[in-house]
C-alpha cells in the first residue's frame, strides 16, 4: 500500500515501436471469484492462472479467516478446500481488504446470509468508496451494516440466520451489487431475484454454473436482464483457469496502437462479450487488431490478441450503452483519444466517480497536466487527439488505473509524462513495468 512516505514516482519517455509476445496477469474480476467461490464449495478447487495482486491476495486471506483453507504451490498452482454454503466461520480478526472493491462488496454479500459478525477496513482509498450501494439491497435480507458517514470503510457486517429472499432492481448497471446480492442468495430459502436494466460483467453467473449451482437468465423487452437462483445452494468445487485480465490488457494493446509499426500479441485474454467494450472501440476508432485461437474455458470465451500501429486512430462517439463493458478502460481510452485524430466523446462516465479515485476528474486532470484538450459535459468525457505536448506532473490518488494509463501516455508524447505515485500498480499489474520493458517502453524513476 501506498502512503506520503512509500511514493514512488516514475515516469515515461516517448519510445520506438513496440514488439513482443505477452501474457498479462490473470483476470482480477475472476480471481477473486475463484477464491471466493472455491471457499463456499465442497471439496477442493485447483486454481491456474490467478492473478497474485495485492487486492486478489487479500481476498484469498480473507478466505483464510473464514475458515477455508487455500494454499499456493510454487509452481503458481492454488488449491482452495472449502467449507461448504452456510457454514463460514467467524473470523477471529479484522479482515482488511488494502484497495479490493470488488472484494469487500462481494465477500459482504457472502457474509450476509451466515450468522456470523465480519469487520472490513482497507487503505485510504477504499475507506473512500461507498459501501451504501450493497449495504442496502443486503439489509432486504435481514443483514445489518455499520459503517462511517456516507457508508464509508471500515464496515461491520452483522449476518442473519433468518435470511429472507428479496427481488432487486438495480439503480445502475453494477457487476458488484448484482453479485453481492446473488451470493446473499446462496444461503437463503427461496428464490432471489435481480433485474439489472443494463447488462453487466455475468462472471459471477457463468462460475456459480461452473461450480453446479442452478442460475437462470432472461433478457428482458428492454434489453436489461433478470437473474436469479434459489437457495440454499450446494456448490461443488471446480477446477478454474483464469484467463488474462483485458483490463490489464488494455495497457499494452493502446501502447501498441498509438506507436507507429508496433506489433504486439497479447495471449488468453478473456473475451467474454460484456467485457470486450474496449476493443470494440478501438477496432471502431480504425485501431488494427485481430483476434486469434478463440476458444472455451470454465465458461469464458479466451482468445490472443494480435495488435500492429500501423494505422491512426480517428475519433469517434462512444455511445452510453458500452459504459458497463468498458468502465475500468475509460482513463486508457481517453490516453488513445489524446492520440487519435479529430475528437472522441465518451459519453455517461457518472460510475467513474466512484471507483478507486473519482476517475472522471483524475483522468481530465492528468490530460490538463500534459497539454492535451479536452472538456467535461455533464457525465460526458470529450478529448480531442492530436500531437501530445507531455511534460506535465499527474496525480494518481492511490488509483492504479490511472498511473498505468499515463504512463502509457507518456510513451509517444513530446516531453516525458510523470505520475506521482506507481506503487498502487502492484494491486492489480505487478509486473506491469518490467513487462512493458520488454516490450520497448522507457519508463525511469522521477524526483518528481
Amino acid at each position: 500500500m501506498s502512503s506520503a512516505q512509500s511514493k514512488r514516482p516514475l515516469q515515461s519517455a516517448k519510445c520506438g515501436a513496440l514488439v513482443g509476445d505477452v501474457r498479462v496477469p490473470g483476470d482480477k474480476s475472476i480471481s477473486h471469484r475463484s477464491l471466493m467461490f472455491g471457499g463456499l464449495a465442497e471439496g477442493e478447487t485447483r486454481i491456474t492462472g490467478l492473478l497474485e495482486g495485492e487486492d486478489v491476495l487479500a481476498t484469498a486471506d480473507a478466505m483464510r479467516k473464514l475458515g477455508a483453507k487455500v494454499t499456493r504451490d510454487e509452481d503458481g498452482t492454488w488449491h482452495v478446500r472449502g467449507v461448504g454454503v452456510g457454514a463460514l466461520r467467524e473470523p477471529d480478526s479484522v479482515i482488511d481488504m488494502g484497495n479490493a472493491g470488488t472484494g469487500i462488496r462481494l465477500l459482504a454479500g457472502i457474509v450476509a446470509t451466515h450468522p456470523i459478525t465480519t469487520f472490513f477496513t482497507g487503505d485510504a482509498s477504499l475507506c473512500k468508496r461507498p459501501m451504501g450501494r450493497v449495504a442496502d439491497p443486503l439489509a432486504q435480507f435481514g443483514a445489518k451494516f455499520v459503517t462511517r458517514d456516507q457508508g464509508r470503510p471500515p464496515m461491520a457486517v452483522i449476518g442473519t440466520d433468518e435470511a429472507l429472499p428479496i427481488t432487486y432492481t438495480l439503480p445502475m448497471a453494477s457487476a458488484q451489487v448484482k453479485s453481492a446480492v446473488l451470493l446473499a442468495g446462496l444461503n437463503t430459502a427461496g428464490t432471489t431475484t435481480v433485474i439489472e436494466p443494463k447488462p453487466s460483467r455475468d462472471h459471477t453467473e457463468r462460475m456459480l454454473r461452473h461450480f453446479g449451482v442452478e442460475v437462470d437468465v432472461q433478457v428482458n423487452d428492454d434489453g436489461g436482464r433478470t437473474i436469479s437462483l434459489t437457495g440454499p445452494c450446494t456448490m461443488t468445487a471446480a477446477d478454474i483457469v483464469v484467463p488474462t485480465d483485458p483490463s490489464s490488457a488494455a495497457f499494452p494493446l493502446v501502447a501498441a496502437l498509438i506507436n507507429p509499426e508496433s506489433k504486439v500479441t497479447i495471449r488468453d485474454v478473456c473475451l467474454n462479450p460484456l467485457r470486450t467494450g474496449l476493443i470494440t472501440t478501438l477496432i471502431e476508432m480504425g485501431g488494427d487488431i485481430t483476434i486469434t485461437n478463440e476458444r472455451e474455458e470454465a465458461g469464458e470465451t479466451i482468445g490472443d490478441l494480435v495488435v500492429t500501429g500501423k494505422n491512426r486512430l480517428k475519433g469517434i462517439t462512444v455511445p452510453a450503452e458500452r459504459a458497463p463493458s468498458m468502465i475500468d478502460e475509460y482513463p486508457v481510452l481517453a490516453v488513445a483519444a489524446a492520440y487519435a485524430e479529430g475528437e472522441t466523446r465518451m459519453c455517461d462516465l457518472a460510475e467513474l466517480r466512484v471507483k478507486e479515485s473519482d476517475r472522471l476528474a483524475a483522468v481530465a486532470a492528468g490530460l490538463a497536466a500534459n497539454g492535451v484538450i479536452h472538456r467535461i459535459e455533464g457525465d460526458d468525457l470529450i478529448v480531442t487527439g492530436g500531437v501530445v505536448p507531455g511534460g506535465g506532473l499527474v496525480e494518481t490518488h492511490l488509483d492504479h488505473r490511472i498511473a498505468m494509463s499515463f504512463l502509457v501516455l507518456g510513451i509517444g508524447a513530446e516531453k516525458p509524462v510523470k505520475v506521482d505515485d506507481a506503487a498502487p500498480i502492484a494491486t492489480s499489474f505487478p509486473v506491469f513495468e518490467e513487462m512493458m520493458a520488454g516490450l520497448g517502453t522507457s519508463f525511469a524513476p522521477s524526483n518528481r
